[in-house]
């Protein structure tokens, strides 16, 4: 039973919602005069910062908090000043602290340096302003620098996400030093399309990385993969421009992608590689089964490609500021007439172009669902390229659930038996096999044109898919005739 001295339904909310929003701007204003005097003792500025006035009548009923100012019945703020201590003069201050204004000219890494922070740093976080006023680092290295208890702040060590508050002291011993990773050799079987002395193509299997990732435990991200198996295969045979953690590596596959990877044994060879993938000189096709029917038999897909914002582990084609979309499935990308020019200065986060083709193989209609093999050539060689264009176009690869593919396929037994009870996926990897690669010989210039056949996981799923396809319905006869 309601009381009586209940406000009439519907105007509860907005009675609280009024009187919050009084008391809310009385406290806020009050923290605001509080830090503008604060900055201004630091700085040796004359502010005007409002007077303690009467809290508003609407909020008489809450209790005044100690310190704080409010509003006068007219509404109308009282303006005073304060004037704040000046700063010492520099012949004052302790030699010992050594205190500078910070120069990215004049803070190179390796040495101590310490300065006190400027009044436009306050908001950012610590690795932020790390990067924009030590030079020539970038915001990995300067949390590498915090994490190491390399940076303190008011002689305090800090954390990344520490926000900056403006006239801290901020000292920075040293360079920052990742944790190098050892890649060791290990005896893992290789299935080796071609070899020579100048290079060589490996049919990589599904489930095995092509060289440490982050994110990871040194004995994880350094076991079981490609660089590991080729230190033990070619041993001191392979090239070194891609560094200690990547020799031999030209370019990469998704970890539960299989097929073809060329691998450099010298670093002549590397390089011509990769000018053939910056010039777009080899010809790279891939086989994948995705859900649904894709209308077109053949079409381009020309979308830009990058990092999504909210799930870091995922790409996407759905980018800010990007209003480029196609028109029907295989038709060109379009651009927005509203859309304004692309910079050209690019930056780590920002839209990069990819181009994909594609060719229908095979359609299935079955009972488990509708489903397409494709065949695809990229131009471009972006972060799940394939994998992002398909779900874009809202066909996503088969086994692909990081973008939306379902994990089981109905009337079809999982792949592997089942774990603590439950049912694991139907297919444990994404259905898409680098299958083909033609180019001319790095070094020889001869034409080389290898290709993989399917692993048996993928020929297997494609071989139920078939058994289960609906037979298509006998074309009916035309009967108005008789009519």
């Amino acid at each position: 039973m309601p009381s009586k001295n209940m406000l009439p339904k519907g105007k509860r909310r907005q009675s609280v919602k009024a009187d919050y929003r009084v008391a809310r701007d009385v406290i806020t204003d009050a923290e605001r005069q509080e830090l503008a005097a604060a900055e201004a003792a630091l700085y040796g500025e004359v502010v005007e910062t409002p007077k303690p006035v009467v809290p508003n009548t609407m909020v008489k009923d809450r209790p005044k908090r100690a310190g704080k100012g409010g509003f006068q019945k007219s509404g109308r703020r009282q303006i005073g000043t304060i004037e704040a201590a000046p700063l010492l003069p520099p012949s004052e201050m302790d030699e010992d602290d050594d205190l500078i204004v910070p120069d990215p000219a004049a803070l190179p890494l390796g040495a101590r340096k310490s300065w006190i922070a400027e009044r436009e740093a306050r908001g950012y976080r610590v690795d932020q302003y790390l990067t924009k006023v030590l030079p020539g680092i970038s915001r990995a290295r300067a949390q590498l620098l915090i994490d190491h208890g390399q940076v303190r702040i008011n002689d305090v060590v800090v954390k990344s996400k520490q926000k900056m508050t403006g006239g801290e002291t901020v000292v920075v011993e040293g360079e920052p030093t990742p944790t190098q990773l050892r890649a060791t050799p290990e005896d893992i079987p290789l299935s080796i399309i071609f070899e020579d002395r100048h290079m060589a193509v490996i049919d990589k299997p599904a489930g095995m990385m092509v060289h440490a990732g982050s994110g990871l435990t040194d004995d994880v991200r350094n076991n079981g993969t490609l660089v590991n198996a080729l230190l033990f295969h070619f041993k001191d045979q392979l090239s070194d421009v891609g560094g200690p953690l990547r020799p031999g590596i030209v370019h990469r596959l998704d970890k539960q992608t299989s097929g073809l990877i060329m691998v450099a044994k010298s670093d002549q060879s590397h390089r011509a590689l990769a000018e053939m993938f910056s010039e777009r000189t080899l010809e790279k096709r891939y086989l994948a089964l995705v859900h649904r029917h894709v209308k077109s038999d053949r079409g381009l897909i020309d979308l830009p490609i990058a990092r999504d914002r909210v799930r870091r582990t995922r790409m996407t084609t759905r980018v800010a500021n990007i209003y480029m979309t196609t028109a029907s499935h295989g038709a060109p990308s379009l651009r927005h007439p509203d859309e304004p020019e692309p910079s050209t200065r690019r930056r780590a986060n920002d839209p990069r172009p990819a181009r994909t083709h594609y060719t229908v193989l095979e359609r299935l209609h079955t009972t488990a669902g509708d489903f397409t093999l494709l065949d695809l050539k990229i131009e471009t060689g972006r972060t799940h390229q394939i994998r992002v264009h398909m779900q874009s176009l809202g066909h996503p690869v088969v086994g692909d659930t990081l973008y939306g593919a379902p994990g089981k396929i109905p009337g079809i037994a999982p792949a592997a038996a089942p774990v603590e009870g439950k049912e694991g996926p139907t297919l444990r990897r994404n259905f898409l096999h680098a299958a083909h690669l033609r180019l001319q010989h790095p070094i020889t210039a001869k034409p080389l044109d290898l290709s993989a056949p399917l692993p048996p996981e993928l020929s297997e799923l494609l071989d139920k898919l078939r058994a289960l396809e609906i037979p298509a319905r006998a074309p009916q006869p035309d009967l108005r005739e008789d009519w």
